[in-house]
């Protein structure tokens, strides 16, 4: 009975360096294919990015006005940028994967649910790459750490799980309906403009019915909660926070099962 049970942890534990060392090489062959023949390469991580707030912060602060009142816009906005980059980008990249990986797919004893999971850890290193800029950029607005970042990992796993929660019926859905990778580039770029990241949700012209989408709504909470710890040294409400987790764990089980069931027709559909 001791023997059989030791073997069966030595088992389990191959089983998990064998997923550990084969998520490493999925994410590190979906970095490179990234930034093939990229003159930047990993440059583009924090270039992007700041591109992009130079853009919106010129239309949202100055054309917009949508910035008066708030301290620290700069920072403001480019922390609610990267936190939404991480989801958008890796729900995007989910809708192929499954068609995008065609010879792993087609491998009798490749672990397929595994992909989700490679695409969604793939942008949190974008996130955390780029985190250096986000550091600088509180710096010059005389922003200063406390002990509440120490927060910051627990904020990192519950949008890990929320994204992976999405990721992965995005990508079995796409192999069937080849449209849905469109729609939901028109969905996040709504979703963009929707959340606040260059605005405030105190905002008096904010309609009343997006106020209630925004009081239920796991992005907004999480931005907050990132915002709460990073730039004002505050405790995000513990509310919130349940939500959150409790959001994660009934969407990743319903998720995982619906990739389960239609990853039967994979191999067909591709």
């Amino acid at each position: 009975m001791y023997q059989r049970s030791a073997f069966q942890r030595q088992s389990r534990q191959r089983q998990v360096i064998y997923y550990r060392d084969l998520l490493w090489s999925l994410v590190v062959r979906e970095l490179k294919v990234l930034y093939k023949r990229s003159v930047l390469g990993v440059a583009w991580t924090l270039l992007n990015p700041l591109l992009q707030l130079l853009v919106f912060s010129i239309i949202f602060q100055q054309v917009l006005k949508a910035g008066e009142g708030i301290d620290n816009y700069i920072s403001y906005a480019f922390s609610g940028l990267l936190i939404w980059g991480w989801t958008q980008s890796a729900l995007f990249q989910a809708t192929g994967l499954i068609t995008g990986n065609r010879p792993l797919i087609r491998q009798p004893t490749f672990p397929v649910p595994i992909l989700p999971i490679v695409t969604v850890t793939t942008g949190l290193i974008h996130f955390l790459l780029a985190l250096p800029a986000l550091a600088i950029i509180m710096a010059i607005d005389r922003i200063t750490l406390n002990w509440t970042v120490l927060l910051f990992p627990l904020l990192l796993a519950l949008q890990f799980i929320l994204t992976l929660s999405f990721a992965y019926p995005l990508a079995a859905l796409n192999v069937t309906f080849r449209d849905t990778q469109h729609t939901l580039g028109v969905i996040l770029q709504l979703l963009f403009y929707l959340l606040p990241i260059f605005y405030t949700v105190q905002d008096k012209n904010i309609p009343e019915w997006l106020q209630t989408f925004y009081a239920w709504n796991p992005l907004v909470i999480l931005i907050e909660a990132y915002r709460a710890i990073l730039l004002n040294g505050q405790l995000p409400p513990t509310s919130g926070l349940l939500i959150l987790a409790g959001i994660g764990a009934v969407l990743l089980p319903i998720g995982y099962r619906i990739f389960q069931r239609q990853s039967e027709r994979f191999v067909e559909e591709v």
